[in-house]
């Protein structure tokens, strides 16, 4: 039903990568069944030059060190007790990321509701990066792998409607890139994470 996206779809550069990212579908094949969500909201993280970025000035650590790979690498990374979910773009050596915000629960209901808890309302399951990695049940383990290869993958939806953009959510004290409308989304989904400054 679902089939990974082409390696050439992540060649490019990062912030046409975020708009194009909006309206694919996010498949994760599970032992138990295949989740699969589409995507409603992206940022954009323009590496070395962009003090939001992981890798600003070029910052290489064991953390940052997949971003300088090929394009369409995974990097997730931990942020309190969540995962977030970033897809690598520009050409090797060039630290860029797009990080995955959120998306629209698509297959794997159920999956979804038994990794996020059947008190939540389904959509509070995917409205949020740490959100959604949970609800897929996407982990650390995932770090260096192809977003074109399965069992998570990346693969052809429908689009999105009427893409909108923004500033960028919870990157305070990182001066004028707190402005930059790198946040990309579907205009009016419901499942498009709430902006907090």
């Amino acid at each position: 039903m679902y089939e990974p996206i082409d390696k050439s779809f992540f060649e490019g550069p990062v912030l046409e990568l975020a708009r194009s990212l909006v309206g694919q579908y996010i498949v994760h094949e599970r032992p138990d069944g295949i989740i699969a969500a589409r995507i409603v909201e992206t940022e954009a993280y323009h590496g070395p030059e962009d003090r939001a970025a992981h890798s600003f000035g070029n910052r290489r650590t064991k953390r940052t060190e997949i971003m300088f790979g090929a394009p369409g690498l995974v990097y997730t990374y931990q942020m309190h007790t969540h995962t977030l979910m970033n897809v690598v773009s520009g050409p090797v050596g060039t630290p860029h990321a797009v990080l995955i915000r959120a998306a629209e629960p698509i297959d794997g209901l159920d999956l979804m509701r038994d990794n996020r808890g059947p008190k939540l309302k389904m959509k509070d399951w995917t409205n949020g990066p740490g959100k959604l990695s949970k609800a897929l049940g996407v982990t650390m383990k995932y770090y260096g792998h192809h977003w074109s290869d399965e069992p998570l993958f990346i693969a052809v939806g429908p689009g999105a409607k009427e893409i909108e953009t923004g500033p960028r959510v919870g990157i305070g004290n990182t001066g004028e890139a707190v402005h930059y409308p790198w946040r990309f989304f579907e205009k009016d989904n419901p499942y498009v994470s709430k902006y907090r400054p």
